[in-house]
C-alpha cells in the first residue's frame, strides 16, 4: 500500500522505515528536511509539502501523523482537512489525549473522512521488535488497512500462546489490536502508559532498597555489598518479575552499576497525568499509578518548601535537627 507518513522523529522515521521495509511506499514530510532525506535514503519517497504529499496518495488516501500531542497534532489535523476528500483516512499514531480523538473524528466524519486514532508502543526499538498497536475507529476502515498494521505489528515471536476461545480475533496475538470506536486505541495506550509507570517505579525502588543494603546506617552484621548487575541479570530468566523493562535495567547496570551519567530527574510525558484523571473520573483507586507520577515529579525537585515545613514541624515539637548535607 502508499501511504503519507508526516512526522519524522524518533519513532515517526522508524515507522516509514519498517513499512517500507514490508512492502508499502511511503511518502514522507517532516518540518525538518533532514529528517526527510534520512528516510528518503532508506527508500521513502520525499514530499515538498503537505498539498505535495496529497497529491502523490492514490485515492482514497491514508495519512499517517506521528506527531507530539496537543498543538502541533491539532494544527496539522486542521490544515489536513482543507487537502483531504471524502474517502480518505487520517491515522493519528501519536500520544493524543483520547477525548481529542473523540472531537476530531466526530469533525471528519462530517466531512466523510475516517479518523483512527493509533496508541504506538516500541520505543526506539521498534523498528527492529515490531510496535504494540491499540487501534480505534470503524472497524471496516480498520480492517482494509490491516496491511499497514499487520507490517507493523511484532507478530507472535516467541511468546506463548494463551489458551483462546474459538473464533478470537488473531490479531492480539501478533500485538496488536482494534481496541473500539475513536478514541478507544489511545485510551488504551494512555492506560499502558500509567501502568509502565507503575512498573518502572517498582523496578527504580527495589533496586534502590538493594543498593541501600550496604549503607553505613545498617548493624555491620546485616550490610551486604550486593551486585545489582547480577541481581539484574539473574531475575531476567524464569523470575515472575521478568520483563523488557528489567532487561534495560540489567543492560544499564551492567554498563555503569552507579548510573553516573543519569541525574534523577524524571520527566512524564502527560499519559500518566490522564490515566490519573481517568482513574478521578471513574472512581478507580489506582494508588500505585498515582504515586509512581508523583514520584516523577519529586525527582525533579530535591528540596521543596513543603519539606523545609516537614523539618521545621520535627523541629518545633521534637528538637530533630537536619542532618548535615555532605
Amino acid at each position: 500500500m502508499r501511504l503519507g507518513v508526516i512526522g519524522l522523529g524518533r519513532m515517526g522515521g522508524d515507522v516509514a522505515r519498517r513499512l517500507v521495509r514490508g512492502g508499502h511506499e511511503c511518502v514522507v514530510w517532516d518540518i525538518a528536511q533532514g529528517a526527510i532525506d534520512a528516510v528518503v535514503k532508506d527508500g521513502g519517497l520525499a514530499a515538498a509539502d503537505l498539498p505535495d504529499l496529497i497529491r502523490r496518495l492514490p485515492a482514497p488516501r491514508t495519512v499517517w501523523l506521528m506527531l507530539p500531542a496537543g498543538a502541533i497534532t491539532e494544527d496539522a489535523v486542521t490544515r489536513l482537512t482543507g487537502l483531504l476528500s471524502e474517502g480518505d483516512t487520517l491515522i493519528d499514531g501519536g500520544n493524543s489525549f483520547y477525548k481529542d480523538d473523540i472531537r476530531r473524528a466526530r469533525d471528519q466524519r462530517a466531512r466523510g473522512v475516517h479518523y483512527l486514532d493509533a496508541g504506538v508502543s516500541g520505543g526506539v526499538w521498534g523498528i527492529h521488535r515490531g510496535y504494540c498497536l491499540m487501534i480505534g475507529g470503524d472497524k471496516a476502515v480498520v480492517d482494509r488497512l490491516d496491511p499497514i498494521f499487520r507490517t507493523l505489528a511484532p507478530g507472535p515471536g516467541g511468546v506463548s500462546r494463551t489458551e483462546r476461545p474459538p473464533g478470537a480475533d488473531p490479531r492480539p496475538e501478533n500485538g496488536y489490536l482494534h481496541a473500539g470506536p475513536a478514541g478507544a486505541g489511545h485510551f488504551v495506550k494512555m492506560i499502558h502508559n500509567g501502568i509502565e509507570y507503575g512498573l518502572m517505579q517498582s523496578y527504580a525502588e527495589g533496586f534502590d532498597i538493594l543498593r541501600g543494603k550496604g549503607g553505613e546506617s545498617l548493624p555491620p552484621e546485616e550490610r551486604f555489598d550486593l551486585n545489582l548487575p547480577d541481581i539484574a541479570e539473574a531475575w531476567r530468566r524464569g523470575s515472575v518479575v521478568s520483563s523488557w523493562l528489567l532487561d534495560l535495567a540489567a543492560a544499564a547496570l551492567t554498563k555503569d552499576a552507579a548510573l553516573a551519567e543519569f541525574t534523577g530527574e524524571v520527566s512524564d510525558s502527560g499519559e500518566g497525568r490522564w490515566t490519573v484523571d481517568a482513574a478521578m473520573e471513574e472512581a478507580v483507586p489506582a494508588v500505585v499509578l498515582t504515586n509512581s507520577l508523583y514520584a516523577r515529579f519529586r525527582s525533579r525537585e530535591p528540596r521543596r518548601f513543603g519539606d523545609q515545613l516537614l523539618s521545621a514541624m520535627r523541629f518545633g515539637f521534637g528538637g530533630h535537627v537536619e542532618p548535615k548535607t555532605k
